[in-house]
């Protein structure tokens, strides 16, 4: 099974372009946290992704460079040779879906920006009124 779900955000605009039969492509990267900090310091990878047909257009449209976005795919790794001779291997997510991420801050009722819960007991419970349901 070939499936890579990632999660990060733009590092460039997105360049789309279209092929010789029509067809839209889109190449841009992404970089996506790793779990875990070095010396107090996010670490970060940086995966180039490929998006075909309606996913490209949708990219180039709706992303710019720092946009978050979640995406899944495939991996696809090619050989080529380079303009000295060389072989060279590029490595690249093919993606299937594109989806929007909301940002790290939320709008309160009277349009403060506020910083986003970062744990489970930040959150603020949904007071459960069954009589307020509509079933």
């Amino acid at each position: 099974m070939n499936k890579v779900i990632l999660i990060g955000r733009l590092t460039r605009d997105p360049e789309l372009s279209t092929i010789n039969s029509g067809v839209s492509v889109c190449r841009f990267s992404i970089a996506v946290d790793r779990p875990y900090t070095k010396d107090g310091e996010r670490i970060a990878d940086f995966i180039n992704i490929v998006a075909w047909r309606s996913q490209a257009d949708f990219v180039a449209k709706y992303f710019r460079k720092g946009s978050p976005c979640a995406l899944t795919g495939s991996l696809q790794v090619r050989t080529y040779d380079a303009q000295d001779g060389t072989k060279r291997t590029a490595s690249e997510v093919v993606a299937d879906s594109i989806e929007f991420v909301p940002r790290s801050t939320a709008t309160t009722e009277s349009g403060e920006q506020q910083a986003a819960p970062k744990k489970v007991s930040d959150l603020t419970p949904i007071e459960d009124d069954d009589d307020d349901m509509p079933f």
